[in-house]
């Protein structure tokens, strides 16, 4: 059977990782607030693993800043509703349910610890265009040079990047958990 839900609040890993949960605020792609509170929360194996990744790259003087994580399946509905259809590769059919809605997923980025700075990517968050893919070989390379540097940090602890998003990461266990629609 599946693994039963174990969702930890990523503030409580490391007073160092930083949090934009955009989902809470009307900077987004939908320009609407969808969670009443701003909490980024993941399945107790993903945050372990995921404070792991932020602890080697502290040795670099960098942290994670996180977007997003759990999300409730009725978010991933209003998401794929409101999107076009050309655009809909950059967004979970609620049909098979998203990583997201089982805790395994999450968005980040990088920011600089020395000066609480968050680290320019070829792409912002949430932009659907070919500059989000992972592999996009535009954008500076200092861009492109933290955007390895983070898929590297999470790739180490068992995440693997999303193909066409360079800020999202699937939990190597995400199939063991089922599709949770808790209300944040």
């Amino acid at each position: 059977g599946l693994r039963s839900f174990d969702l930890v609040d990523l503030a409580s890993l490391d007073p160092s990782i930083q949090f934009d949960v955009r989902y809470a605020t009307d900077n987004n792609f939908l320009g609407a607030r969808l969670y009443e509170r701003a909490v980024a929360k993941m399945q107790r194996p993903a945050a372990e693993a995921l404070l792991r990744a932020h602890q080697e790259l502290k040795k670099l003087g960098l942290g994670l800043k996180i977007f997003d994580a759990y999300r409730p399946w009725s978010v991933t509905k209003v998401f794929w509703d409101a999107t076009p259809m050309h655009l809909k590769h950059f967004v979970a059919n609620p049909a098979n349910g998203s990583r997201h809605n089982r805790g395994c997923a999450v968005d980040l980025t990088l920011y600089e610890l020395a000066t609480g700075k968050e680290h320019e990517m070829p792409s912002g968050y949430d932009e659907f265009t070919a500059r989000a893919y992972p592999d996009y070989p535009g954008g500076t390379s200092r861009q492109r040079h933290y955007r390895e540097v983070l898929r590297r940090a999470m790739e180490a602890q068992g995440f693997a990047v999303y193909e066409h998003e360079w800020w999202h990461f699937d939990f190597a266990e995400w199939r063991a958990y089922p599709i949770g629609n808790e209300a944040m």
